[in-house]
């Protein structure tokens, strides 16, 4: 019907109303924290590019983690920070690394929260790269004998799932066929299925000293001019094994969560990135937005474009603000 008759804002003219009509709900449960963890007692080192978050050791990340899993979060995703790194990642490997110590006492002291590990070696490779190297290039074959050893190093240890991020073609059905041949053939994989080369990584490549050393990430990374290619990715992803199918960033690709969301059954996650992140807080620090209303909106829109899981370092605010109403 038309004007007069037809008035939208009847809708909107009260809170109640327009909580009534919502078409997109945003939940704590749909969160995953991610976290970074270093060795050490009592660390909690402030990352300059993204304010408010730290570099833990364990002891401090188990508490960071059960305050997550009381705001209603129920995952975490760790990222590692070693000691020393070397041009395989070797420390990556290690069943007694970082990660798979940090996996061992999350189990044990907050149980119930489920802790998913990323398996990629750019964290652990003194290049910085997220493959093996050799004369320049990036060796893909060779980098899937290396993921399969993280990734059974973390299911060893106790992870809930693991995620590859490295876009290394048939990793995903690589460390499968890893996990099923050792007894983990009921572990999930969350792939980073649809990863695209971004600027927005930077925060983060600082939070893990993993910048490349030389050259840059596009050369595996996808290029973000292509949507079609990320559908071929994620396919491939789906052939392999993959569980649930990711994309990263979320922003500025909610076309590609949708266009995997309108194809796929599986569920859907999406990467908040650093940059994300980083540019929020920086707008809000400088007076330019609201940082709530920036950060729930920014939520919303990826949950919107068909995201079931959205990975932020927003968490644990986020959940805060849900709960409050």
């Amino acid at each position: 019907m038309p004007f007069p008759s037809e008035r939208l804002r009847r809708l909107r003219t009260t809170e109640p109303i327009r909580r009534m009509v919502r078409e997109t709900s945003l939940n704590p449960a749909d969160l995953i924290y991610p976290l970074f963890v270093r060795s050490g007692q009592g660390r909690q080192d402030p990352i300059a590019s993204m304010p408010g978050q730290y570099r833990r050791s364990i002891d401090l990340l188990i508490k960071e983690a059960a305050e997550a899993q009381q705001l209603g979060i129920p995952a975490v995703i760790l990222f590692g920070i070693p000691d020393s790194k070397d041009e395989r990642g070797t420390s990556g490997l290690d069943p007694n690394g970082i990660v798979p110590q940090a996996v061992r006492a999350l189990k044990d002291q907050v149980p119930g929260l489920l802790v998913i590990t990323d398996v990629c070696i750019d964290e652990y490779t003194s290049h910085g790269h997220c493959g093996i190297v050799r004369e320049g290039k990036i060796l893909n074959d060779e980098t899937l004998d290396c993921l399969q050893t993280m990734a059974l190093a973390h299911a060893q240890a106790g992870a809930d799932m693991v995620a590859p991020s490295d876009m290394m073609d048939g990793r995903v059905g690589a460390i499968r066929e890893a996990l099923d041949r050792a007894g983990f053939e009921d572990l999930p994989i969350m792939a980073y299925s649809a990863k695209y080369a971004s600027c927005l990584y930077a925060p983060f490549r600082e939070a893990a000293d993993s910048s490349p050393s030389f050259g840059d990430r596009q050369s595996y990374q996808m290029d973000p001019a292509n949507h079609r290619e990320a559908m071929r990715e994620l396919q491939l992803d789906v052939a392999e094994g993959a569980d649930i199918l990711m994309v990263k960033p979320a922003l500025p690709y909610l076309d590609i969560i949708a266009a995997a969301r309108a194809t796929y059954p599986h569920p859907i996650a999406a990467y908040q990135v650093s940059g994300e992140y980083s540019m929020i807080k920086a707008a809000a620090q400088a007076g330019w937005l609201d940082e709530a209303r920036a950060m729930l909106e920014s939520l919303v829109s990826i949950k919107r474009a068909g995201a079931d899981l959205i990975l932020t370092y927003f968490a644990k605010d986020a959940a805060r603000r849900l709960l409050a109403g």
